[in-house]
């Protein structure tokens, strides 16, 4: 951050529920929290803002050029989540039910010593076994001291549940990054991501043709971490060589009626209409069927409702 700040405004929050930030019993989804950024920067003033996310993050930020795109001028996505289902089995395990039990034992210090004891030699195992997720070694023994309380521990499990079950990842940006077409964006990943895989960046920039991708050969989840000088470098290049977007409402109003165009060969026959790795777009579009309802939105000066219809 303080290379950065030595040229730009650096806002850098702990998201609701995170480091030192408040850890009520509250709404922790991805849009949610990019309701709080929008908030954050309206209480500061400023308008417009280059959006640089990494994993969760990355996730906000994408929702934040979706919900706001007035004050979205460029998106960085570094190891950003909500691209496609799979991610780390760990954060699988951890969205399971009454998972968040196995987070008791942090409460202690003495048993809070014992469990970083145990996680640091298996995570030491894993770096020695030469695996992704052993890459990330010290950065994992980090997220364990930053659950050190009851709340924090209930705001990670909600945040995590938000976003992944057993099955994967819950969301994903990709029936929507038609929209952000105009947008500069640039995605940053670890050749070695032991949680969200860099295959995600690879399908990330398939679906957003005029994006940017960067691949650090030698480093894991946290590839800002594992070589800063790098990441700055190529930040601050993509933002002196882009133009900062000045939204056009008109133009992002035509994009949403024309809505992505359908790739019926991008759904395989039998998928799982529920995956949400498969965009939204990509699938076929029932407008009605005899006996059932149809949903009709409905404006008006005093807004919009929804109404249900009987067919």
């Amino acid at each position: 951050m303080s290379a950065l700040a030595e040229r730009f405004t650096v806002i850098a929050p702990d998201l609701l529920g995170h480091g030192r930030s408040a850890k009520p019993r509250a709404d922790y989804s991805v849009a949610a929290f990019a309701n709080g950024m929008r908030d954050l920067l309206d209480v500061l003033d400023v308008e417009t803002v280059t959006v640089v996310g990494h994993s969760l993050g990355g996730g906000v930020a994408a929702q934040f050029a979706y919900q706001y795109p007035e004050r979205c001028q460029r998106l960085v996505l570094v190891a950003s989540g909500g691209v496609a289902r799979d991610v780390s089995p760990v954060l699988r395990l951890a969205s399971a039910p009454f998972a968040e039990l196995a987070l008791v034992p942090l409460q202690t210090s003495v048993t809070r010593f014992g469990v970083r004891l145990m996680a640091r030699a298996a995570l030491e195992v894993a770096r020695r076994a030469g695996t992704d997720i052993g890459r990330d070694a010290s950065e994992i023994i980090r997220v364990f001291d930053g659950l050190p309380d009851g709340s924090a521990q209930t705001a990670f499990t909600r945040t995590l549940r938000s976003v992944v079950d057993q099955r994967g990842q819950l969301v994903t940006m990709l029936d929507r990054v038609y929209l952000a077409a105009p947008l500069p964006t640039f995605l940053i990943w670890g050749a070695h991501d032991g949680i969200i895989p860099v295959e995600h960046a690879y399908r990330a920039h398939e679906a957003m043709p005029g994006s940017r991708m960067s691949i650090f050969e030698d480093a894991g989840h946290f590839p800002h971490h594992a070589d800063p000088d790098r990441f700055v470098g190529e930040l601050v290049a993509f933002i002196d060589s882009t133009e900062p977007l000045r939204h056009d409402r008109e133009a992002w109003r035509t994009r949403l009626r024309a809505g992505k165009p359908l790739r019926a060969a991008a759904v395989p026959s039998g998928s799982d209409p529920s995956d949400p790795s498969i965009p939204m777009a990509d699938m076929p579009i029932r407008t009605g069927r005899p006996g059932g309802r149809r949903l009709s939105v409905v404006g008006g000066s005093r807004g919009t409702k929804t109404v249900g219809e009987r067919t």
